[in-house]
Formats: C-alpha cells, structure tokens, sequence
C-alpha cells in the first residue's frame, strides 16, 4: 500500500520548485516511525500492541535535500522486563529489525539502511537475558534490569550531533527471518536489516541518516 503524507512542513522554507519528491519502503519488527528533519513523514499503520504486528509501507513524501532521516523503531514488550507473553508457556524476549529504501522521483536509489546510520538504543531489556525464564519476572529486580532514556532533544534535526553515535548494527535474513510483507517490497541488495547491538534485548532504536 502507498500512502501519500502531508509534508507543507517540511518544505515551509522551500519554494515549491526547490523540493523533491521521495518515495519510501520500510519493513519492521515490530513498529515504526520515520521523520525527515523533525517532522513526521510516516507511522507503522499497524499499533505496535498487534500480535506479530510486523509489516511492510511504502509511502511517498516531499523534502529538500541535504535532510536528515529520523526512524524510530520499536521491537514489542509489555513492559520494562523487556518480555512478551508474560505468564505463558510463550514467555520469551521479542527480537527486533528493520530494513529500509528511499528513492527519487527518477526511481533512482538515495538511501538504504545500511552501517552506515548511526543508531541510539534508549531502551534495553531484559540486562539478564535468563530473566526470559523467570516464573514472576518483575521490571528492575532481579536478572530483569533494565536501561531507559528519553529520546535526546533534537536527535533527528540536521543541527544535531550524533558524532558519538555507534554505527547501526547489521543482521543476515537468517538472523532477523522477516515475515509478514517483507517480501511485498523488491529490496536493493544494498539494503540492510539494521537494529542495535542485541536483536533481543535492543527494545527501542534511534536511527538517523543525513541525505546529501
């Protein structure tokens, strides 16, 4: 499905003819949410809270280049252990991944994620992955620890510096084994399946990438 966003924000200092026209395809486990300096282009259409709520959209948006691509990407817990299926014989850690491809009008390739992107992991959990075998996992005790931070004001604004930033971390299809519509999307073989530094315990990623 191709979905077409608003984006008078975005060029609010461009004249009409100065813009470009993109068109995106993004694939995550489970959620996410993409904005091209600061402003929001694009949200998973499909609430992180679905059961197996990965899914693949393409969208289009308008922007001037250079800009700074800003995604949010969100692996399902129901709460800080980092755990789903809490209380089942389910009860295990979610594990993450997102791929992602942006092109121009022309059709022409500008971006895929790839090491390239510098990404922020701002909640990890469980810090004990044997807290997946806890009969009563409880958030903060135990092996079910847990790191958490706001998102850093203005990460996803040109100005910002993320210099300090580790680079993405890249995954085979083998590890992350995509499903549900990742295969709606003909990937460029330089398109990566990125994520932090744990595809189980890495529960919220920032990533950005600057567009020259």
């Amino acid at each position: 499905m191709t979905r077409i966003f608003p984006t008078l924000a975005l060029i609010a200092a461009a004249t009409a003819t100065s813009a470009d026209t993109f068109s995106a395809d993004v694939w995550a486990d489970n959620w996410f949410e993409m904005r091209i300096n600061g402003v929001q282009v694009a949200q998973d259409s499909v609430p992180i809270t679905t059961e197996r709520s990965f899914n693949a959209e393409s969208f289009i948006f308008e922007a001037q280049r250079p800009f700074v691509i800003g995604l949010m990407a969100k692996d399902f817990k129901e709460n800080d252990t980092g755990l789903e299926y809490i209380g089942t014989r389910r009860q295990q850690m979610g594990d993450g991944g997102v791929i992602l491809q942006i092109m121009d009008a022309a059709g022409d390739l500008v971006a895929v994620s790839s090491a390239d992107w510098s990404c922020l992991v701002i909640h990890t959990a469980p810090l004990d992955k044997s807290c997946e075998s806890d009969a009563d996992p409880v958030a903060g005790q135990g092996a079910c620890g847990f790191d958490a931070s706001s998102e850093p004001d203005g990460w996803d604004s040109v100005d910002f510096d993320a210099t300090d930033w580790p680079a993405a971390d890249v995954y085979s299809e083998r590890e992350v084994s995509p499903k549900d519509g990742y295969d709606e999307s003909t990937w460029d073989a330089s398109a990566d399946l990125i994520w932090g530094p744990d595809l189980e315990q890495s529960n919220t990623v920032l990533c950005r990438l600057t567009v020259q």
